[in-house]
This record gives C-alpha cells, structure tokens and sequence, in this order.
C-alpha cells in the first residue's frame, strides 16, 4: 500500500509512512506556558499509534501573545529539560516530531492579551468573534523583525531539544496568515500592498530559521489554499506563494483553510463532491501539484484507508494529514496500515444553538477536552455532549484566566 510507504524530504530526511498527525492546540502547558508530563504523555501515545509525523500544537514565538491559555510557549532554554522529554517520547518507534511554531497576531483573545498586534490596526468583521478579541495596533518595522528572530530562535532551541524538525503556522487566520491577506494587511511599507511584500515576512521567517538550523533539518509549513473571504488571501496568491516557498527549499507544505471566521479547515461549507473525496483542500493539491514538486501533505476530511490511498494515489499529495480521527482513536494510524477497512467515527459536534455550532472554536472547544483526556491515559468520551463541553471549556478558560492574572500580578 502507497501509506506504508516512505517519504524522502528535500533536506534528506525520511519519515517512515505516509500518516501525519497535524497540529492542534493542545492547551496542557504550564499556566506560565511551560512543556509539561501531559505533553510527553499525548504524544508518546501517538508515537505508538503509528503515525510517521507527529506534529505538535502551536508553539508560541511569543509568551505575551497567547492563541489559549496554557499554551506552551518557547522563549529561551529555561525548559529544555522538559523539552527533552517531550521530543523523547514523541520520537519513539521512528516517529518525526516536529514543533509548530506561532505567533497569533490579532487572534488571541482578549482575555489573555487586552492589547493584540497585527499587520495592521484592522479588527475582526465577524461580529461573533468581534467582542472576544481587542482592536490590534500595527507593528512597527523593528518589531516585524523582532518576532521573524523569535521564530528562527525557537526554531533552534527546538532542535537542540531533539525536535526533528519545525513547521511555521501560516495558516487559519494566525499572524503569518494575517501578513498574507489583503483584508488584514494594509500596509504600505515594504511589508505590504503587492503580494510579493505580503509575502516578504513569511520567506524572511523561513530564511532565518534555515540559517539557525541548517540544511539538514527539516522545515515545513501550514499554509491556507484560500481565506474565503471576500477581499482576502485568494487561492492564486496561494499557489505563487507556494512557488516561491519551494524555490527558497522548504521541506513540507501541508495545506488547509479558511480562518476562524470561515472556519473551512473543520469541514464547514464543503461541496458534496469534496466530502466524497475526503480530502478537503485535494483540488487545490491537484493544481499546486502541476506547479511544484515539493513534498505536500494535505489535512482534512480523511476518515478511511481508501480515501487516503485514492489521494496518494492521484499524486496531488504524498502525506496525508489526520487530527480529529486521531483524537478518538490515537491508534487509528496501525488500522489503516495494517489493511484495516475501519472508518473514523468522527461526526459534527452540536449544541443545538446555531450561532455557536456556527463557531469553529466550538468544536475545537469539545477536542481540548478530549485531548486532556488522552494525557491521562483514558480514551475519549466519544458522546459527550457538545454543550456540556462548551460550558466546561468556558468555566476553565475563566478559571486559568483568574490564576494567570494571580501569576502575573506576583
């Protein structure tokens, strides 16, 4: 079967099948951002599930911009103790690990940063998400510069912690994404206007962490295939962006979309014909794949062993990228290689309130839960109620909210 096996990298590197576990935010740092026993613990868990490529949840560039509470966040070498024992354990059986590395711009609520920064001083428009999160300033030059020496700094502690490799977020509305769009970039320096400026911070991300980890090392990214929305990052501007990417030597290029206001990455608006292929964003591999050869993985959507070998098989992607599937079944990946014909049971999760099953927060709200569940060893609670999940998410993030303003306080 194509999904057994193996992927050589641009770098050299080799992962050892065709299954990748994309990121999700775990939220089971410290409530001072730190790496903790849980981490080590999830990702052992996937490690034996049998995936090839273990991707890690964002990793802040940043602690004073947070996406959620207890994010981990990487600064300096302060941790590296508990960074070696998260790259242990999640390397196990020849797993790759890597690290994905964010910072949030204006998408962290404002709970956690009253005062957000951005491409430039341009909000929300989704009144929904409108009151959660603050109207951001625009950074100034010296501090684009600043966050571009963050990610290639975290980049190398990483490394150096036994990490085998990094992806930038450059996706679902986060800040590199921001930097992309012309709905929320409207500069007019060099970092703004033309899409070759647009794209300015995020090749300058990739140059200055390919010279903090050398040639050798592998580095991906997380890029949306649209924005969907009116005025935003456009499926064309994507695919130049895509080109210039790999003429730079990216390593990886996992491809998604939407932002948190078209929430697309979580199946929200996608075409019948779509849904029958599985893979949500596959015709956008399609076309990307007659432009470029770089290695692409594409996430979203996979629930059987033949959807993900019919995509493989069409040469439009050479990983395919699972999340949710393996949040209920963190040993989903040894099925399929094994031959199984199992299907993920993953189904919408519902509240029956429509403005908040309209959220995709929501649904990532009900996979925290579960997350935390697989760190304690336990199997996750397939028929938990959507609303009951909400509110319990809603009663922690206050919670953590009121001990992280204790922390800081003192």
């Amino acid at each position: 079967m194509l999904i057994n096996e193996p992927l050589t990298l641009p770098c050299g590197v080799t992962i050892k099948n065709r299954i990748g576990k994309s990121a999700m935010s775990e939220t089971l740092g410290t409530r001072n951002n730190r790496a903790t026993p849980a981490l080590t613990a999830l990702y052992r868990r996937w490690a034996a599930g049998g995936v090839g490529l273990n991707i890690t949840g964002n990793v802040m560039v940043d602690r004073r911009y947070l996406g959620e509470p207890q994010n981990v966040a990487v600064e300096d070498r302060t941790q590296m103790e508990a960074l070696r024992a998260w790259a242990r354990e999640g390397t196990r059986f020849g797993t790759e690990l890597w690290m994905q590395l964010n910072h949030p711009g204006k998408q962290s609520p404002i709970i956690l940063s009253p005062k957000t920064v951005a491409p430039s001083a341009i909000g929300f428009s989704n009144p929904q998400l409108k009151r959660f999160f603050a109207m951001p300033r625009a950074l100034t030059d010296d501090e684009i510069r600043d966050i571009i020496a963050r990610f290639a700094r975290t980049a190398e502690i990483a490394k150096d912690a036994g990490f085998t490799g990094v992806q930038i977020h450059g996706a679902h509305g986060y800040l590199v994404n921001q930097f992309l769009s012309p709905l929320h970039n409207q500069r007019d320096d060099q970092w703004g206007g033309s899409l070759e400026n647009r794209m300015r911070f995020v090749c300058e991300i990739y140059l200055a962490i390919r010279a903090a980890v050398g040639p050798e090392f592998p580095v991906g990214i997380k890029l949306n295939s649209a924005d969907f929305q009116r005025g935003g990052f456009t499926e064309e501007e994507s695919m130049q962006v895509v080109e210039r990417l790999a003429e730079l030597g990216m390593d990886l290029i996992e491809i998604s979309g939407g932002t948190y206001e078209q929430p697309n990455m979580a199946g929200k608006d996608q075409k019948e014909s779509t849904r029958s292929r599985e893979a949500y964003f596959i015709e956008y591999a399609e076309k990307v794949r007659q432009r470029v050869s770089v290695p692409l993985m594409v996430t979203g959507g996979f629930r059987t062993r033949a959807g993900m070998e019919a995509a493989l098989a069409s040469g439009a992607t050479d990983l395919v990228g699972l999340a949710r599937p393996l949040v209920l079944d963190p040993d989903f990946p040894n099925l399929v290689l094994s031959g199984s014909d199992q299907a993920s049971p993953v189904k919408p999760i519902r509240t029956g309130i429509k403005p908040v099953d309209d959220m995709a927060m929501m649904e990532v709200s009900w996979y925290t839960l579960q997350l935390a569940r697989l760190a304690r060893g336990k199997a996750a609670a397939k028929d938990a109620s959507g609303l009951v999940s909400l509110l319990k998410v809603v009663g922690v993030v206050s919670w953590r909210r009121l001990r992280m303003g204790r922390l800081r306080a003192a």
